[in-house]
């Protein structure tokens, strides 16, 4: 069971993403939280894309105001707060699964890349000395942005995925209204199909 801390403490731990939220008791919101703070970092560290960089403040000040209204909260309110993760928490396991098997794909190509790129750094320690150096250093710039190549070309197909797809839909519309006048005509009765005379 949770339960109210020092307030004290509270703002210490509250000053790192999700320590705040762990030291009341919430570890899966906090833990959420500080994966979070920490993978952005990560992602933008080893991918060298320093704009993702600026979704750090959002997640910090969040986390900040989330432990600060959390120790303000009414014991009654407090207490009846549920810790649970705070992505992909209300998506039922159906739909995770759903979603695992439509970007099954994705998710293996990503996990490739990232075991190719680790190994292709550690061979490249090994063997650099063996190896000339204008070819040392070509081989060592396309290992470093090999993964920065395949987010970019990701960035490029999921661009044109989403156009082609927007033009699908607006085709779809266009066929509406004719398929419809279409219908409507068809659908006038004629006197000699009735039998009138």
């Amino acid at each position: 069971m949770t339960r109210k801390k020092s307030s004290f403490l509270t703002f210490i731990f509250s000053l790192l993403p999700g320590a705040g939220q762990m030291y009341m008791g919430f570890m899966k919101r906090g833990l959420s939280l500080m994966a979070g703070f920490f993978l952005i970092i990560f992602v933008s560290t080893w991918l060298n894309i320093g704009p993702i960089l600026l979704i750090l403040p959002l997640i910090w000040f969040y986390a900040f105001f989330d432990t600060h209204n959390l120790r303000a909260m009414p014991d009654e309110e407090f207490y009846a707060i549920e810790d649970k993760y705070l992505f992909l928490s209300d998506i039922p396991k159906e739909e995770l699964k759903i979603i695992q098997s439509k970007y099954r794909n994705i998710i293996a190509f990503a996990l490739i890349v990232l075991g190719f790129t680790v190994l292709w750094n550690n061979l490249f320690e090994v063997f650099q000395r063996f190896i000339p150096y204008y070819i040392r250093n070509l081989l060592h710039s396309f290992g470093y942005r090999l993964p920065q190549m395949v987010i970019g070309a990701a960035i490029i197909l999921l661009g044109i995925y989403l156009i082609r797809g927007k033009k699908v839909e607006l085709d779809q519309e266009e066929r509406k209204p004719k398929e419809v006048k279409q219908l409507t005509i068809t659908s006038i009765p004629n006197d000699k199909e009735e039998g009138i005379e």
